[in-house]
């Protein structure tokens, strides 16, 4: 029942690279000389991540940390082109922002759209079709696929609690916390023991889960101020 809760991730993505272009010639029983036929290469597959609903954790991240899209096909004869590369697609919970790993400036927030390409995949070299002409009838090259951008991100949870723990001091909440999640809150036989929120990550099944938090002890006067008032929301 209960998972570990993961809150931040840092992750490697890559986008697939373009195929390369084809170098052929039309070859036919009675064409002595077929002009230049060698394909486009396909394009390389983007790193996409999708909003989910259902997730409320990072916890797909805690062992997986690099994402590479598919690769483009090459070109190939009689002016084929290469197959594009399957876009890679992760999921995200919604109130995820993802940030670049190395200067932290925020480059999407999950909340905004449904999806954001992360990485755009390489376009395909040309094939030797492409470089005919009146003074060049025999081209004998192609041009290669371009490489896929590629990034280190920090994916980070804006943490909101679907379900809080709300009582008196030193009544059990962070006793039942750790009960039914992974969190280890710290636990004594004295009020305030917790001085701020505490969370665990609940998942019934596959399609169910939720956020639990463990919030500090509330006293008579709390919104005046006294015990640790408000500060912690």
């Amino acid at each position: 029942m209960a998972n570990q809760f993961v809150d931040i991730a840092e992750i490697y993505v890559k986008a697939g690279d373009g195929g390369n272009g084809a170098v052929s010639f039309r070859r036919e029983k009675f064409v002595a000389a077929g002009g230049p036929d060698g394909g486009n290469g396909g394009k390389g597959g983007d790193v996409v991540f999708v909003a989910d609903d259902r997730l409320s954790t990072l916890l797909d991240f805690k062992f997986k940390r690099k994402f590479v899209a598919e690769n483009g096909m090459n070109g190939g004869g009689k002016k084929c082109y290469g197959k594009s590369g399957r876009d890679l697609v992760i999921k995200l919970p919604r109130a995820a922002v993802i940030k670049d790993a190395e200067s932290g400036l925020v480059i999407h927030d999950m909340s905004a759209s449904e999806s954001f390409v992360a990485a755009r995949g390489g376009k395909g070299g040309l094939g030797n079709m492409n470089f005919a002409s009146s003074t060049r009838q025999v081209p004998m090259f192609a041009k290669p696929g371009f490489k896929g951008e590629e990034t280190r991100l920090l994916i980070e949870l804006r943490l909101l609690a679907d379900v809080g723990l709300v009582g008196f001091p030193n009544v059990g909440k962070s006793s039942l916390l750790a009960s039914v999640t992974n969190a280890k809150p710290k636990i004594a036989n004295y009020s305030f023991t917790t001085l701020s929120p505490n969370l665990g990550y609940v998942r019934i099944d596959e399609n169910t889960s939720f956020v639990l938090a463990d919030i500090p002890g509330i006293i008579e006067g709390a919104s005046e101020g006294v015990g640790l008032g408000f500060d912690f929301l």
